[in-house]
């Protein structure tokens, strides 16, 4: 990869990975399920002002299907996970076992079955995640955790109909996809949360809030995946997706530094587990060559 490419790639990943430090910022000024909305409203408005000529580049079956799996029932999950005690290091960690829950997927609904690296990655992988367990307190930071958990399933769902959409380009597909959830969304908070609370945050904004909201709508969501698709249609995908493996290490990183987030020799362990299981899924190890006999 050039240099200038590399540097993209780990601009994103420090991009993605500081996302769920602006989350728990955000939580702070709006309830979960509204706040996803907001993001996804804001994340739609270059499509709804400017327009994208050609419409989607991928059937309305796909933008519906990923935009409620992805936009409404993952965020909501990771959203009011990390509202009601999950961390944002441990989160940015645990969503992650994504990977596995689309290996596991793909092998029920389409046949594909992983290999022995991608099975002892998964089984390294969430005997860090039973570490990280042990050491949630019971009750809604537990529960935190299970959503979380789910958040990273719903995830592997919606991997497996993008895999299936094909989309030529990423970054028009996620504009598409973006349209679709905040109405639901909407709905989904006032009757869950309540007119009042969403009226609350909506006419007591802060400058955190709203960049908070901002920052995952714009640097998160359009140029993250701007930038990922790119990569990915100049790079094999088995080279680009290695740098995925960052994010968790950005976002733990840098919720403990502005956050104050600590991690006890336990869960370190358990995310040390977890970074472990995925690196052996996803990197590929380096072909033997024969020697070869100089005369």
């Amino acid at each position: 990869m050039r240099t200038a490419h590399i540097a993209l790639a780990l601009a994103v990943a420090a991009i993605w990975g500081f996302n769920f430090v602006a989350i728990k910022v955000g939580l702070e000024d709006f309830p979960p399920i509204l706040f996803c909305a907001l993001r996804f409203a804001l994340a739609a408005l270059p499509l709804v002002v400017l327009g994208v000529r050609g419409g989607p580049p991928v059937p309305w079956r796909f933008i519906l299907s990923i935009g409620m799996v992805l936009g409404v029932v993952k965020f909501s999950l990771l959203f009011v996970g990390m509202d009601i005690g999950m961390p944002a290091g441990l989160s940015s960690l645990v969503l992650q076992s994504q990977a596995f829950f689309t290996a596991l997927f793909a092998a029920a609904v389409l046949g594909e079955r992983p290999g022995p690296k991608q099975v002892l990655g998964m089984a390294v992988a969430f005997a860090g995640i039973g570490l990280i367990a042990l050491e949630m307190p019971a009750g809604e930071s537990l529960l935190g955790l299970g959503l979380v958990i789910a958040a990273a399933a719903t995830w592997g769902v919606a991997n497996l109909l993008m895999k299936q959409a094909r989309a030529p380009d990423l970054f028009r597909m996620m504009l598409w996809v973006s349209v679709v959830p905040p109405i639901p969304l909407l709905l989904l908070s006032l009757g869950m949360e309540g007119p009042d609370r969403a009226w609350q945050a909506l006419t007591h904004l802060t400058p955190l809030g709203v960049g908070a909201v901002a920052y995952i709508a714009f640097g998160a969501t359009l140029f993250g995946f701007a930038a990922w698709g790119f990569l990915l249609r100049h790079y094999p995908a088995s080279l680009v997706a290695p740098f995925s493996l960052l994010v968790p290490v950005f976002g733990m990183s840098s919720s403990a530094l502005f956050l104050g987030e600590s991690f006890t020799p336990l869960k370190m362990a358990g995310a040390l587990l977890v970074l472990a299981g995925l690196a052996v899924a996803v990197l590929k190890l380096p072909s033997a060559r024969p020697a070869t006999h100089r005369p």
